[in-house]
This record gives structure tokens, C-alpha cells and sequence, in this order.
């Protein structure tokens, strides 16, 4: 009988200094965060979670034209599959998407309660419903186009995309907010059509200045609107370096001058010469209800003497009305101390930090992100072209040899009906490949038809001059 001696599990023990041993692993968990968590990817400006969720809605085949299914089903999907993390996290993220003042081009249309700008948080998954938005099928498109890598989910059963390969521009669509370690990324959303005339500037002239740029890319456009009240160079440094702040008021609504020109005065006249401000827009990522909660703290405590009340009457759009103390007072003065006192001004740090094609973290300008941009465009360009290219070679082998086929009718049938291997002596007397052998002998024998044949020799022509 053998002596079998189990190992002593005391000789599995490494001595190592603590230190390095800490740094060693925070240093991991570190990368971790920032590549696999936090930092959105340069190329279609998503980070992972987000591209999980709309990949699994793609599979779940929830197009703009089809029916809504539940939140809970994509959610189960998603941590079932490819995000191996809480289901509160991820329903987070999917109803951020679905918000038309979170982002400037909602990704997901929810159906049910997705919360609303007074704060309000939405409802449990298992009561509202989402599908996807046309932006989102523009941002997946090609997909089957061999244009990205895919590599193996988390547990090796099924595989995910890279990154997204559609031509919107969502990155700065959409921007993106986030904290690793050691490093956060803060970027505002713009205007579609700004960032397309900039990109267009940047092919047309590679060496075109940052300058030349920001005469087209205007600066932030946030889903909650507001006005971007720094100066134009100030706006263009910030975006020049990739860092800075900028400062957004709420708007205040539009009337008619004494003159009957339309300016942005946010004063409504009332009878016996009353007057009142209204506020049709606030800053980016104000909660409404915060905002009138702020103003009545102050009437109470008496800090804007010269405020009578604050109402809110907005249905679909914003309308904050704010009621002054008697008709004598000067609303510009009513209107600084508005801005001075409460969040209705507030400032929004930007920091274009981002992960490059290589997956390395770095805070890049607004030309190197359109630079970056468009040779990955360029790249997921030709694989689609290289793909199809494959696609008509492979095709056109077959119908190559379909038509061989045909042309030699009688003798493909005679071999079929006496040989007992009639796929190589076919190979060796017309010179076809294994795959047209293949498929001349899988062909029905409704296909022997002349019309066939012209069809075939149509398509190789097709096939020839795409």
C-alpha cells in the first residue's frame, strides 16, 4: 500500500513585503476600474455597462419597431451574461440612458415611470418597459459587418463586441461622467450637427487649427438647455487642454421688447402693472425640485427681501415662476441675486478624459478626439469594405461553378448517377473548387431551369462590378 502524504498547505505561503504586496494589488484593481468601468472608450463613447445593456437589447431584438419588454428581462440578461455585477447599478445605467435630460440623445425609450428632473427616482424594473432608439441602432450599425473585434464574456459562453461601430458620434453626442481611481472624467453633451461640421473641417484639412474648429463646434449643448455664459475664448482654452469649467445659468423665457421684438427678458406683464420672471430652462444636472426648495429656504429666512414667492407650474416643459416683492423692483437685480444665491447658476467641470484605441487612459483636446475619432472610422470603414469584398468572392465561387454547371449539364449529371465519389472526379475533370462541388451537388433540381442560368450569369456581373 502506498503512502500517499497530502501537502502541507503552510508551504504554500509566500513572505512578502506588505507594501509591495498592497500596491501590487490595489495597483490592479486600479486598472480595472479605470479601463473596465469608469472611462468611457474614445470610439463610440461608451463605457462597458452601457454596451452591454444596448447589446443585449440588440439581441433581445428590441428595434424602435418592435414591442417594449420589460426593464427586468434586458437587466437579467445583462448580469446573467455580460456584467457580472448588481442589478441596481445596472438598471441605473439603463434608465440614464433612457432620460431626455440626462442625455442630449436618449440611447433607450422607456416606457413607465424613468423618473422625472425634480429628482424623483424611476420605478422598480419589474413595472416599466424599454426598447431601443434609432441613435442607438445608428451607433450599432455594421455590427455584422466584420467591422469590430468580439471577444468572450466573463464566463466563456457567449462573446460581445469591443467597442460599437456606427458612425454617431456619441462620445460628445452624449458625453459621459465618471470617477476611477486617481482620475475622473467630466464631459458635456453638444449638438450633433456642430460636431459633424468640425469632423468634415478636420478631413477636409487635417492641419486645420483648434481656432478654425471652435468657430463651428460652438461648446456644450446640455439636455436641459441653460445658457453657457463665458466667453468664447475662455470656452475654446478649456477645450484646447481638455480641462476647465464652465458656466451655465438657467434661461429665462422669452417675450416681446417695448419695440415687439422677440429677447430673452423672462418677464411676464400682468395687469395694473404687475410683473413676474419666468424660467423655461435650468442647468444640466439641477434637480427642479432642489432648485424651488433652495428659494423658498430663502424667502423663509428672509435672505431675498426683495422676493415675494417661487411657483412651480411646469407640465412637460420647465416653468418656474418667481414672483417679486412689489412692481418697483429691478428685475436684473432680482435676477443676480437669483444667479448669486442659488444653483440656478452653477459651473460644469470639464475633463475630456477618455480611453484611446489602445485602451490607455489620457485627457485629450478637441481636435486629438476628432482626430482619434475618425481614424477609427476609417479602420471600421475598410473592415466592413474587406468584409463584403470576402462576401462577393465566396459568392461569386459558387456561382462560378453553378455556372460550369450548366454549361456542362448532361456530363455533371452522368457523373452524379455513376460514380460512387462524384465530387472528386467532378473537381478533377471541370477544375471546380471543394466548396463548388459542394453546392452543385446540394442544388435542387428545381434550379435546372434556363431562366436560372441567366439569373446566375447576372449576378456575376453584379458581383464583377461592385
Amino acid at each position: 500500500m502506498v503512502d500517499v502524504t497530502e501537502p502541507d498547505p503552510f508551504d504554500a505561503i509566500v513572505d512578502a513585503p506588505f507594501d509591495s504586496a498592497l500596491s501590487e494589488r490595489y495597483l490592479v484593481y486600479a486598472l480595472s476600474t479605470i479601463t473596465a468601468r469608469s472611462l468611457p472608450d474614445l470610439r463610440d463613447g461608451l463605457k462597458p455597462v452601457h454596451r452591454r445593456l444596448l447589446w443585449a437589447m440588440r439581441q433581445l431584438k428590441l428595434d424602435p419597431s418592435q414591442a417594449f419588454k420589460k426593464s427586468a428581462r434586458v437587466v437579467g440578461d445583462v448580469i446573467g451574461k455580460y456584467h457580472p455585477h448588481g442589478d441596481a447599478s445596472v438598471y441605473d445605467a439603463m434608465v440614464r440612458l433612457a432620460q431626455d435630460f440626462s442625455l442630449r440623445y436618449p440611447l433607450v425609450e422607456g416606457q413607465g415611470n424613468f423618473g422625472n428632473i425634480d429628482g424623483d427616482n424611476a420605478a422598480a424594473y419589474r413595472y416599466t418597459e424599454a426598447r431601443l432608439t434609432k441613435t442607438a441602432i445608428q451607433l450599432m450599425a455594421g455590427l455584422d459587418e466584420g467591422t469590430v473585434n468580439f471577444h468572450p464574456t466573463y464566463n466563456g459562453e457567449e462573446e460581445e463586441p469591443e467597442i460599437f461601430p456606427g458612425l454617431f458620434p456619441n462620445l460628445l453626442a452624449n458625453g459621459s461622467t465618471g470617477i476611477a481611481v486617481g482620475m475622473a472624467t467630466s464631459i458635456p453633451s453638444h449638438n450633433v450637427a456642430e460636431i459633424i461640421d468640425a469632423t468634415l473641417l478636420l478631413i477636409d484639412n487635417p492641419h486645420v487649427e483648434h481656432a478654425e474648429l471652435m468657430q463651428v463646434f460652438q461648446g456644450p449643448d446640455f439636455a436641459t438647455g441653460g445658457l453657457v455664459v463665458d466667453s468664447p475664448a475662455a470656452i475654446s482654452h478649456a477645450y484646447e487642454t481638455g480641462k476647465g469649467a464652465i458656466r451655465v445659468r438657467g434661461r429665462f423665457s422669452t417675450g416681446r421688447d417695448a419695440a415687439g421684438n422677440w429677447e430673452e427678458t423672462g418677464i411676464e406683464k400682468l395687469g395694473g402693472g404687475q410683473w413676474q420672471l419666468v424660467v423655461s430652462e435650468i442647468p444640466y444636472m439641477l434637480q427642479k425640485g432642489k432648485l424651488i426648495e433652495q428659494v423658498a429656504q430663502l424667502i423663509a429666512d428672509k435672505k431675498l427681501p426683495i422676493l415675494e414667492d417661487v411657483r412651480d407650474e411646469s407640465d412637460e416643459q420647465i416653468r418656474i415662476v418667481f414672483v417679486p416683492k412689489s412692481r418697483n423692483v429691478d428685475p436684473e437685480l432680482l435676477k443676480e441675486s437669483l444667479y448669486r444665491l442659488t444653483d440656478l447658476e452653477g459651473r460644469f467641470s470639464l475633463n475630456l478624459n477618455v480611453l484611446d484605441a489602445t485602451r490607455t487612459p489620457g485627457v485629450l483636446g478637441l481636435k486629438l478626439i476628432l482626430q482619434e475619432w475618425v481614424i477609427a472610422q476609417i479602420d471600421i470603414l475598410l473592415r466592413r469594405s474587406q468584409h463584403r469584398l470576402d462576401k462577393i468572392a465566396a459568392r461569386l465561387e459558387l456561382v462560378e461553378g453553378y455556372i460550369v454547371a450548366y454549361l456542362n449539364l448532361d456530363r455533371i449529371i452522368e457523373i452524379i448517377r455513376t460514380e460512387d465519389e462524384p465530387k472528386p472526379v467532378m473537381m478533377a475533370e471541370f477544375e471546380l473548387t471543394d466548396r463548388q462541388a459542394e453546392a452543385i451537388l446540394n442544388m435542387r433540381l428545381r434550379s435546372l431551369r434556363k431562366l436560372e442560368e441567366m439569373e446566375l450569369r447576372q449576378e456575376r456581373d453584379d458581383l464583377l462590378a461592385e
